[in-house]
């Protein structure tokens, strides 16, 4: 399998800082070439959020370039990779929670991290930034940690009284805000010539599925600059629809 990837961020038309925080590398393992990517978006007083959101993907990039080489060589499996997710998740959940309280402020972040490789992904999920698969159509792999969620499979709301809540952020858990995290892992087969898409809430919420998949379907997104030109422009619709949050994308091509 071989991948292009894209990322693009943004402050948005309100905040003046930008406590997103993104990372997606190729690598090269034995002759396998892999993707790893990951969002988080932060949220703490005083523009903390970016120290938290910061921290958790210098603490992944760290694992793949110390742990995951490791792995590889012995045979990784995806319960290999939850069990050190989880508790790379749980440790740097207690870090932030101590550095917060040390700095008087309330802080956290949610995380959204996936590894590519030529068979299979793998996929680990805390908070409301999400993950998607497109190719014929579009699908979201990964499952919102928010009130309004929990109340669609309740049966309490429909998914487009979802998007209208105003709790629609209102997370149930995020890391460095709970007093244990419980991450969500997911897996499945790598698709040749699929788009995948790492995002945070802000790039989601102004825009519909169909737009998304309008810019981002895998005949579109055939070289890095259309595919970083597809990102812009769905960041600058977001904005000009009066999105307030930071907004942040990643895409990786697979073909």
């Amino acid at each position: 399998m071989n991948y292009i990837v894209s990322a693009s961020t943004d402050a948005g038309s309100v905040k003046t800082s930008n406590q997103d925080s993104l990372n997606v590398k190729t690598l090269a393992l034995n002759g396998e070439t892999m993707v790893f990517a990951i969002i988080c978006d932060g949220m703490g007083g005083l523009e903390k959020g970016e120290v938290a959101s910061a921290s958790m993907v210098k603490a992944f990039c760290n694992w793949v370039l110390h742990r995951l080489p490791v792995l590889y060589v012995n045979g990784m499996n995806g319960t290999q990779l939850q069990e050190e997710w989880f508790r790379l998740i749980a440790e740097y959940n207690e870090k932030i929670k101590i550095y917060g309280k040390k700095s008087a402020i309330n802080m956290g972040t949610t995380v959204t991290a996936m590894l590519l490789t030529g068979r299979y992904y793998y996929l680990v999920n805390v908070g409301d930034s999400r993950a998607y698969e497109i190719q014929s159509d579009i699908k979201v792999l990964t499952r919102d940690h928010t009130v309004v969620a929990r109340e669609v499979e309740q049966g309490l709301l429909t998914p487009e009284q979802a998007e209208e809540d105003p709790r629609r952020s209102v997370l149930l858990q995020c890391i460095g805000a709970s007093d244990v995290v419980y991450p969500d892992f997911f897996f499945g087969e790598t698709r040749k010539d699929a788009v995948y898409m790492l995002c945070s809430d802000g790039f989601r919420h102004e825009i519909t599925p169909e737009e998304i998949f309008g810019y981002f379907h895998p005949g579109r997104m055939l070289n890095e600059a259309v595919m970083k030109e597809s990102e812009t422009a769905l960041i600058a619709l977001n904005k000009q629809r009066q999105e307030r949050d930071n907004i942040s994308v990643i895409t990786i091509r697979t073909f």
